[in-house]
């Protein structure tokens, strides 16, 4: 199949497509997290995600050829690691204000750099752990106030809780990510998503007995809607790669949090701290030191195969 050709107008949009869709889904998920368990949510959440994507594959005609693998083992540890990430993250949003939990989890592209290094072998310099630190020191201002309620007695436990399990999803979600790193060497990306959903909706099922519930009308409309715009948002991303670098449109990923702050304060009379706001612009800065510094690379590594390309 030809590459398609590069359309940043079409890869931006796409993705910001795919942050209203994820932001939208996360809206959905903390309401119905009131009532419903997160096994529970992360199995409509994937299942009706579902038929989005294989109807999208239909329609690019890769249905035949995009679900082929090679690599059935690896698809199931990423699928282990996301849906043990995905479980995290909408627990999560149950304890905690939804910008706190989506700046929390800002801490993902930090904690590749780490992952990259320990499982992939890739360098780490001085740079980029700079940019490590500087993120983590924001998670650390984020998180600090809540860890403090395990020696206050006069501030909610669960606040605690809420922060190492958002902290907890962005590791995890980081481990996945690194998983995609390697399935991308030998596996097409519509087989990693779609693999992903069928994972993901069958290891949820063994959260049947610690307790499922039945939704009311309205909860399974809820449940049902996250599933589907998760499963829009899903495509949007990966399009937006297919017109784009990588590093051209990642900077773009950071237009949630201000969706987050907007949805938390209208929809959930949510007021983001001026500690939380520190720490957000600390991570939002280390994250984009190192999209930065990732293009700086890439565009060495395109100078050098040019001047080592024989001119005919």
């Amino acid at each position: 199949m030809e590459a398609p050709k590069q359309n940043i107008a079409l890869a931006i949009g796409a993705k910001l497509g795919a942050i209203v869709c994820f932001m939208a889904m996360a809206t959905l998920v903390k309401i119905a997290s009131a009532s419903i368990p997160p096994g529970e949510i992360v199995f409509f959440r994937s299942f009706f995600a579902l038929p989005i994507i294989l109807i999208w594959l239909l329609y690019r005609g890769d249905l035949a050829t995009g679900l082929k693998t090679d690599n059935p083992m690896g698809h199931l540890w990423r699928g282990f690691i996301g849906t043990l990430g995905m479980s995290m993250g909408f627990a999560a949003l149950g304890l905690l204000p939804l910008s706190e939990v989506k700046a929390i989890q800002y801490a993902q592209p930090v904690l590749v750099v780490v992952f990259a290094a320990m499982f992939l072998g890739e360098p780490v310099r001085a740079f980029r752990l700079s940019a490590v630190a500087l993120g983590m020191s924001g998670v650390m201002i984020i998180i600090w106030p809540r860890l403090t309620a395990f020696t206050d007695a006069g501030i909610d436990p669960y606040l605690a809780l809420g922060a190492l399990v958002a902290f907890g999803s962005a590791l995890m979600a980081a481990l996945a990510h690194v998983f995609v790193r390697k399935l991308t060497q030998t596996e097409p990306t519509s087989a990693i998503v779609f693999y992903f959903g069928v994972t993901a909706s069958t290891l949820s099922l063994f959260s049947i007995p610690f307790g499922w519930v039945t939704p009311s009308p309205l909860e399974f409309l809820m449940l049902v809607g996250a599933g589907l715009v998760g499963g829009f948002g899903q495509i949007f991303l990966t399009s937006s790669y297919r017109y784009a670098d990588a590093s051209l449109i990642a900077p773009f990923e950071y237009f949630s949090i201000l969706l987050a702050i907007g949805i938390g304060y209208f929809v959930f009379a949510e007021v983001p701290t001026r500690v939380m706001l520190v720490g957000i612009v600390l991570i939002v800065a280390a994250g984009v030191i190192i999209i930065w510094r990732e293009r700086q690379l890439g565009l060495e590594r395109a100078r050098g195969r040019k001047v080592m390309t024989p001119q005919g």
